[in-house]
């Protein structure tokens, strides 16, 4: 069975995870953070390390690893009642990240759009990152250079998965005003899918 999947996509610190988790919280929807999934492992188990491996130095974690977390993440949220892949539309943040992994998922994601975050302000991104490191205790966004290398990371690796998906499932969603603001303008792209 494919999953019905709504993909948010933007650069980090672009608000994927915010939008994401508020549009999660409506029912038929199931939201996934693959990071905050990653965040929640012990960090002295072996995919804990790897995750702190590569996530310290602004990088991304290698696919194997990625998507054999998240399909057991995805079981268990099935398992236990919290996603019901007939009734829900999944709404995935963090993943896939790269050509690879939308090459992996593509036989269990029905994507039936990508809204696309975008800032036209780098500064934007940054200042959110940082922001979110003290709030969220994320340590891996509190440091300059791994901002810095996390950015570099996203337009080299993360940005082409969009052809992949192509130009007439991407919704561009500009995130430089209010965050409500933002989130109306995803509503309404929702509401024309339904």
């Amino acid at each position: 069975m494919k999953y019905r999947t709504i993909l948010m996509f933007g650069a980090p610190g672009s608000g994927k995870g915010t939008h994401g988790r508020v549009l999660g919280a409506i029912p038929n929807f199931f939201h996934c953070a693959c990071g905050d999934v990653f965040r929640s492992l012990r960090p002295e188990g072996p995919l804990g390390k790897t995750f702190l491996e590569y996530s310290s130095h602004g990088q991304l974690v290698p696919d194997g690893p990625t998507i054999q977390l998240w399909r057991r993440f995805i079981d268990s949220s099935t398992q236990t009642g919290r996603f019901h892949p007939a009734a829900d539309t999944l709404v995935l943040d963090g993943i896939p990240r790269n050509l690879t992994q939308a090459r992996m998922l593509s036989d269990t994601l029905d994507v039936v759009a990508v809204f696309y975050l975008t800032s036209r302000k780098r500064e934007n991104l940054v200042a959110r990152m940082q922001r979110r490191a003290l709030k969220d205790n994320r340590l891996d966004d509190a440091n300059l250079d791994v901002i810095r290398q996390r950015l570099k990371t996203y337009e080299k690796e993360t940005k082409p998965v969009l052809n992949f998906y192509g130009k007439d499932l991407v919704r561009r969603i500009n995130t430089d005003g209010p965050p409500v603001k933002t989130f109306l303008d995803i509503l309404k792209h929702v509401v024309k899918l339904r």
